[in-house]
């Protein structure tokens, strides 16, 4: 489970800035008469939303809001409301935007709050995975993701595939609207798997869990769960391609790409439909490229097939580095088991079938957690995973100092030591150097200041509503969250002293949900 955990642990993901009913707008050219082919005019679209009881209650909060009308596509009016500039010179704040459509005037949307700029808060059908998102799929995979451990006695292991499917319930009522519910819900699962990971690492560190666990007691065999991971994958890769979406994650490693190929700059250069999509590691557009070298981006939302080819690529590393690190820590039963419960978990499905960059993440971290028996090799592989996301920087300390394999009983001591400062040190060298060659390209051509502010400073300055400190405005809890994170990832470099591979890998969890509960955006 630990494994599992560190693997599917959430990412961090960019979202989109929508305006309503999607596409693009236009100013008509008068207000006062209709555009040619129209119904209504700019000032009786301005009218017809001004009804909006919603709109009522924004304007009446902010009495100097001013309307503007916008034509779009499938003849539908935008009716935006900007509020009064916050300082002279400083742009105005859209407060309110509502839908109408031109032929009878009927208001199809209209949104105020944080709705206004988040479209994905909105719960528009089918914005997200599609198919991937449909109950009978969600309700069907659940059920295979828990059938290897329906046997009794229950045990701890069954309440952490509930934690895990859990999180179900905050995404339906995410994928509703219903931002409210949804955030809040999150929490508790998370926060869980976060106190359930450290009791484990602290548990077999101390002596009072078996060293060598006995053989895994499953419901299905070996050969069963490796024919469910051939179908699974065929079935998941079918779905990608005849029923799936690009959301502006994958869109914007497609635009990576290309503008490495191109020889420009990567940061401050999107354009303006995905202008923020800037905001990763320049391993996450490394990883791009052979696909848009194969499949070249034409400039436009063309279906983006190289996307496609990336996010299955992503998930089928995933799949494969599961199985090894599996196979390594208990042999091939383990291996196949892992790989199984990533086909079958469905926010795997969600993730592919959105076509982002959340399961490189994962087979990144998978990498770190496969190298750790050198250091070398294991500063390296932080070094590919951090720059990918930043958040698996995290795991450097306890990468530095981990004494021993990943064998299940193979422990060893974290203590000061020549030959402990030696590991870390080697760590250390290996990061750096790593992490110079993987950034060498955009530092020649974006400098390090423009680097900083396109990811990490636009990350840390985001407000989101997806996360309880951006939807309730808490900026203290969420700085007390985030100074847990780094005193979890510094403490996990030292303490427990005694580890093996089971340990380590429940720290690396452990770490990266704390990362995730400390973040303003999840």
């Amino acid at each position: 489970m630990a494994i599992l955990v560190s693997g599917v642990s959430p990412s961090v993901a960019a979202a989109p800035r929508v305006i309503a009913g999607g596409g693009e707008q236009r100013t008509p050219a008068t207000e006062d008469s209709p555009p040619p082919g129209w119904r209504l005019s700019a000032e009786q679209a301005i009218a017809v939303a001004a009804t909006s009881a919603d709109v009522r209650g924004a304007v009446g909060r902010h009495p100097g809001a001013v309307p503007r009308a916008y034509l779009k596509a499938r003849r539908h009016w935008q009716v935006s409301y900007y509020d009064e500039p916050e300082a002279p010179g400083r742009p105005r704040r859209e407060i309110a935007v509502v839908l109408l459509r031109d032929a009878d005037g009927t208001i199809l949307e209209a949104w105020t709050g944080f709705r206004v700029d988040w479209a994905m808060a909105r719960g528009y059908p089918g914005a997200f995975g599609r198919s991937a998102s449909s109950p009978w799929i969600w309700l069907g995979l659940s059920a295979l993701f828990v059938l290897p451990f329906l046997r009794r006695p229950l045990r701890l292991l069954h309440l952490d595939l509930a934690a895990l499917l859990g999180l179900s319930v905050s995404y339906a009522l995410f994928t509703s609207g219903r931002v409210e519910a949804s955030v809040p819900l999150a929490v508790p699962p998370l926060a869980y798997l976060l106190a359930r990971m450290l009791a484990l690492a602290w548990r077999r560190a101390g002596g009072r869990t078996p060293v060598h666990a006995a053989p895994l007691a499953l419901t299905l065999s070996t050969r069963a769960l490796g024919v469910g991971v051939v179908l699974l994958v065929i079935a998941r890769l079918a779905l990608n391609v005849t029923a799936s979406t690009v959301i502006d994650v994958g869109y914007a490693g497609v635009i990576g790409a290309d503008r490495l190929l191109a020889g420009d700059g990567l940061y401050g250069t999107f354009p303006l439909d995905n202008a923020r999509g800037d905001t990763y590691g320049p391993v996450t557009y490394y990883a791009y490229v052979p696909w848009e070298l194969l499949l070249p981006w034409r400039g436009t939302l063309d279906g983006l097939p190289s996307a496609h080819a990336a996010a299955a690529s992503f998930d089928l590393a995933a799949i494969a580095v599961l199985w090894r690190l599996g196979s390594v820590m208990r042999g091939p039963r383990l291996g196949v088991l892992l790989a199984y419960l990533w086909c079958a978990f469905p926010f795997t499905l969600l993730t592919l079938d959105t076509n982002t960059n959340d399961s490189l993440t994962a087979a990144l971290v998978g990498v770190v957690l496969l190298a750790l028996p050198g250091p070398i090799r294991g500063g390296g592989a932080v070094a590919l995973a951090g720059l990918a996301k930043f958040a698996p920087l995290a795991l450097g300390p306890l990468v530095a100092t981990h004494p021993g394999g990943l064998s299940p009983g193979d422990f060893g001591r974290v203590e000061p030591s020549r030959r402990a400062g030696w590991r870390t040190a080697l760590t250390a060298l290996a990061f750096a150097s790593a992490a110079a060659l993987l950034l060498s390209p955009v530092l020649l051509l974006d400098g390090s200041g423009r680097l900083l502010e396109r990811t990490l400073g636009f990350q840390a300055e985001r407000a989101s509503p997806f996360s309880p400190w951006g939807l309730y405005d808490l900026p203290g809890g969420r700085l007390a969250a985030t100074l847990a994170a780094i005193g979890l990832a510094i403490g996990a470099a030292v303490l427990p002293r005694r580890r093996d591979g089971v340990v380590v890998c429940a720290l690396a969890a452990a770490v990266l949900i704390a990362v995730q509960l400390a973040l303003g955006h999840w």
